[in-house]
């Protein structure tokens, strides 16, 4: 698997290839639609992809028009008074509370799940809401005005795992997770690990098959919502043969003055060229069955009602059916909720800043600056070097 290409094949083919791989992947092209209901420039770059895979023009010119994506229609206008509502009259007396005490309150997450922002994209059948991704963002920033906590619970909960169900999981998983997410059962996103360091996904906590079940060993850093969670979504390496063999890419330069170049693979061995993420495999369990354990919480300078801890998983064991997606598609499942999830975490900034910012102004038009230089005692020095 080594070889040359001129830089004129490149130009001509690159772009075919890139194009038709794309055409390939229709849930990529889905996930970019989704996505664009909370960008417009999404919205300006599709049709010309679509043009580029193939699909006529008149087609993609007849996409009707859509509205900018900063103006809310009526009901996500009417969704963010209601949220900004009760993130007054629930959230605002309890903030000091929680932030002095490192917990949640123990009546928030009953309340959140009451007033439907546990389930907002859920399908109505499993008691979501059956609303927008933009109306996610929108209920994680109005909460993010008043508490961060809170809101990033909602957030981790609507954009990472509600959705990660949702998209990869079987009927009967999301006949019994999803409905409990959506309505009761709190959840927690278990990747990152203490050795993972810059590659996340270099993963030691293994998944052992045995028979008709998985038996689980390993653990995990810093995961939200741990302390209170009731499910865990958890990645874990299936195959650990499935390892990247060192392998190198070097770009060498053939002819400066007629500017061509060519890649060069070279390999160690031929057929032990496997991605590092082969064989990392997703599954959903209940976060308190044996062999679970919750470590002690972080204590955090910010954002301390939303519990961070350790997860250790020691023999865990782990039906079949666990499983969502298919074994070896736990990378792509936890690539794409993540990119899903930092648009939540933007929104959460976003609010968070704006709270900040409606808190200060009032201050600075009240506060009153006593005058540090008296005019008619100008002669007396400030400060003796």
């Amino acid at each position: 698997c080594s070889g040359t290409w001129s830089s004129e094949w490149w130009l001509s083919n690159v772009g075919k290839l890139s194009f038709d791989l794309f055409e390939q992947k229709g849930k990529m092209i889905r996930c970019i639609s989704r996505v664009s209901r909370a960008s417009a420039g999404i919205y300006a770059l599709k049709p010309r992809w679509s043009n580029a895979v193939g699909r006529s023009r008149s087609r993609s010119m007849s996409m009707s028009a859509r509205p900018a994506a900063t103006e809310w229609s009526d009901d996500e206008v009417m969704l963010r008074d209601m949220v900004k509502r009760f993130a007054a009259k629930e959230v605002a007396p309890l903030v000091s509370k929680m932030d002095r005490e490192g917990k949640m309150d123990g009546g928030m997450l009953k309340q959140l799940f009451e007033a439907g922002f546990m389930g907002i994209e859920v399908e109505d059948k499993y008691g979501g809401g059956e609303m927008s991704f933009t109306q996610t963002c929108i209920v994680v920033e109005e909460l993010a005005k008043v508490d961060a906590s809170v809101s990033l619970v909602v957030d981790i909960h609507n954009t990472l795992n509600n959705r990660v169900v949702e998209r990869w999981g079987t009927d009967s998983q999301k006949s019994k997770w999803l409905s409990q997410m959506a309505t009761t059962s709190l959840s927690s996103f278990c990747l990152s690990e203490a050795s993972s360091g810059s590659d996340a996904f270099a993963l030691k906590t293994t998944a052992k098959q045995k028979g008709d079940h998985y038996i689980l060993n390993g653990s995990k850093m810093w995961i939200s919502n741990a302390a209170e969670a009731d499910v865990f979504i958890l990645f874990a390496t299936v195959d650990q043969s499935l390892r990247l063999k060192s392998f190198k890419i070097s770009l060498i330069v053939r002819s400066i003055s007629h500017s061509k170049y060519a890649w060069h693979l070279t390999e160690n061995r031929a057929h032990s060229l496997y991605l590092r993420h082969k064989g990392i495999t997703a599954f959903i369990l209940d976060a308190r069955q044996p062999g679970v354990h919750i470590g002690k919480k972080e204590d955090k300078l910010g954002i301390r009602a939303s519990s961070t801890c350790e997860v250790r998983f020691d023999d865990v064991k782990v039906a079949k059916d666990a499983v969502l997606g298919s074994p070896g598609e736990g990378y792509r499942i936890a690539i794409e909720a993540l990119n899903e999830g930092r648009i939540g975490i933007g929104a959460q900034m976003i609010g968070l800043a704006q709270g900040a910012l409606d808190v200060a102004l009032p201050f600075l038009k009240e506060r009153k600056q006593a005058c540090l230089f008296n005019t008619h005692d100008s002669h007396l020095p400030v400060a003796e070097s």
